[in-house]
């Protein structure tokens, strides 16, 4: 059993999907810096020296100012500015692998059929040369088609 893993465990698709994995973990984490820490402070600046990470709604019935003070303090808060930095990196991430996609798609598109080379003679069936006019086999006159 342990032979039969080995050998599971070392296939192309495995080894591929687990590179991916790490990769696609290791982009989110730059995604999630890139939101938190570039692009949402100057949003967050525009709206009114607004830091998203720090918007919630308490819940508990206490006052406490900041996010920190009401986790500390264990109290039930909603923390939808975090919620709403987790969308931005969502769509982020979501349309970086849609261009990606995209143009994955572009490089695998197969090639045009091509146009045949040969066509059936109408009287004997046999194959001649699209642009014929003339059987070769059975000397009959064609019909353009």
């Amino acid at each position: 059993m342990l032979k039969q893993f080995k050998e599971f465990a070392m296939r192309g698709n495995v080894l591929d999907m687990a590179v991916g994995i790490i990769i696609g973990a290791a982009f989110g984490r730059i995604i999630t810096s890139l939101v938190s820490d570039i692009i949402m402070p100057p949003i967050g600046l525009l709206l009114g020296k607004v830091d998203f990470s720090s918007l919630f709604l308490n819940i508990s019935g206490t006052s406490y100012e900041t996010l920190a003070q009401a986790k500390a303090a264990g109290a039930a808060t909603i923390n939808y500015g975090m919620f709403l930095n987790a969308v931005v990196d969502f769509v982020i991430v979501a349309f970086v692998i849609f261009l990606m996609v995209r143009q994955i798609n572009k490089w695998n598109k197969p090639a045009p059929a091509a146009a045949p080379a040969t066509k059936d003679c109408s009287y004997c069936f046999s194959a001649i040369p699209v642009k014929a006019t003339r059987c070769p086999n059975c000397t009959s006159e064609l019909r353009a088609s």
